[in-house]
């Protein structure tokens, strides 16, 4: 079986590494596979391979930076949910379960209302996500109440203050031009992803994810009870702590860089699942993968299928909730 779901992850990343080649080259300028990888050998060697310039500034300066984004943000909101659903043992736990992403949100509404730069926006965006998980890791742990259960009934709390926070800086904001561009963020873009923007998330989207890739064993076994984690020597509130950070910190970025992309945290890991294994060993890389081909893929309509582009947000959402109903209708049980 762990050879069967390995070679199984191993094709996924394969696919991955096709999508992002063939999502290069879709747009209204159509650039063949080959002709990507032939614009991508001249970029990295710096010998000319005879493309022309307009194919090589399309693709460097405006694709590049959106695929690497949609890459790493779909992998990541992924590998959040997965982490998500196994920490609070709940197959229909999103990354946004914690209410950070409702803060981030206020975060980035509340810099675009006070006309700051698209740099501060991310920046206090981040911040605003980070600040929300220490006041519900603050106020979760004066409960008296089971771990998870008060982390996720103060989640709820925290984000619902957070919504209305978000609504009332929508209420003070200028109908003709401030309230446009914080709606249209909110819906979720990656529309105008430069390096600058992806370089800020990087890195701290990326260690996340490596972090969760090599506590994955572990955290497997949070879906025992806290007496059996405990007793083969699985310092469980540590290991819980350090996946919820990480998620967050990956929910935060992804926030701060294209606003709400629903659903992606909840689609993913089930289909990861019952493609791979339940086994988180070889169920996070899948997620990974399958993250970053969806929102690639999803990230290729919302600019391609009309004139104007489509909020990927929506797209997500169009995609998710369907999916969401057959998991209620199919009563799917949550297997460690």
């Amino acid at each position: 079986m762990s050879q069967k779901a390995g070679i199984k992850v191993i094709i996924l990343g394969i696919a991955t590494i096709l999508v992002a080649v063939i999502a290069l080259g879709i747009g209204r300028y159509w650039i063949s596979p080959i002709g990507i990888i032939r614009v991508l050998i001249q970029q990295i060697t710096g010998h000319s391979m005879g493309m022309d310039r307009n194919a090589v500034a399309v693709v460097t300066h405006i694709r590049l930076p959106r695929i690497l984004a949609s890459l790493l943000l779909g992998a990541g909101l992924a590998l959040s949910g997965q982490t998500f659903q196994m920490i609070f043992r709940n197959p229909l736990v999103s990354p946004d379960v914690l209410g950070t992403s409702t803060a981030a949100g206020f975060g980035a509404s509340l810099s675009l209302l006070l006309g700051l730069s698209s740099v501060l926006v991310s920046v206090n965006a981040f911040i605003a996500g980070i600040a929300a998980l220490a006041l519900i890791y603050t106020i979760a742990s004066r409960t008296r109440r089971e771990q998870t259960l008060g982390l996720i009934l103060v989640g709820m709390v925290v984000s619902s203050l957070f919504s209305a926070a978000t609504s009332f800086v929508k209420l003070m904001a200028d109908p003709n031009n401030v309230l446009p561009a914080i709606t249209y963020f909110l819906m979720g873009t990656l529309s105008g992803t430069d390096m600058r923007a992806l370089g800020m998330v990087a890195v701290p989207v990326g260690l996340s994810i490596a972090v969760l890739l090599a506590l994955s064993w572990k955290i497997n076994l949070l879906s025992l009870s806290e007496d059996e984690a405990r007793s083969i020597g699985v310092n469980t509130k540590l290991i819980r702590a350090i996946a919820i950070t990480c998620a967050t910190v990956i929910t935060a970025c992804s926030v701060a860089v294209a606003g709400n992309i629903g659903w992606v945290g909840l689609v993913i890991p089930h289909i990861s699942r019952m493609t791979v294994s339940n086994d988180a060993r070889y169920s996070f890389p899948s997620t990974v993968f399958l993250g970053s081909s969806f929102l690639t893929l999803v990230d290729c309509v919302s600019r391609s299928a009309t004139t104007i582009e489509i909020p990927i947000g929506i797209l997500t959402s169009f995609i998710g909730a369907p999916f969401f109903l057959l998991l209620l209708f199919r009563e799917v049980r949550y297997d460690s």
